[in-house]
């Protein structure tokens, strides 16, 4: 309750308070610098907002495909980014033209028809999109 009053008086609406804050980061490039910076934006955002009060998505797709695979070079960060709650997702029309299987990919991390189209659609829906 005393959230709620505080809240009205330094005139932040209560909702925004209560609600988490979503990020969803693009990798679409095969690019060990990017793989790095995308999962370093995730934590940095956890760090900063605290880890219960952001959802964090991150999709693959294109050439950035390539960071999900199970001998990726940053295959050890995949780990410790899911184990932090950030979801990890791989674009199925990628893995379809690529001839990329699930048995290939990361044990752990989802999967979406379309990149680009999901990026569309959590843009519609309010979240905030980075692409490093």
């Amino acid at each position: 309750m005393l959230l709620v009053v505080g809240a009205a008086i330094v005139g932040i609406p209560a909702t925004a308070l209560a609600e988490k804050q979503k990020l969803v980061i693009q990798v679409s490039d095969n690019d060990l610098a990017k793989w790095d910076l995308a999962l370093n934006n995730a934590r940095s955002v956890q760090a900063d907002l605290g880890k219960e009060s952001v959802e964090i998505e991150i999709i693959a797709y294109g050439p950035g495909l390539r960071m999900l695979m199970r001998e990726s070079t940053v295959s050890p960060r995949l780990a410790e980014a899911l184990s932090a709650d950030i979801t990890l997702l791989a674009c199925e029309n990628t893995m379809q033209s690529t001839k990329v299987s699930k048995a290939d990919l990361y044990q752990g991390i989802g999967f979406v028809n379309a990149g680009v189209t999901h990026i569309m659609k959590r843009q519609r829906e309010g979240w905030i999109y980075v692409r490093p």
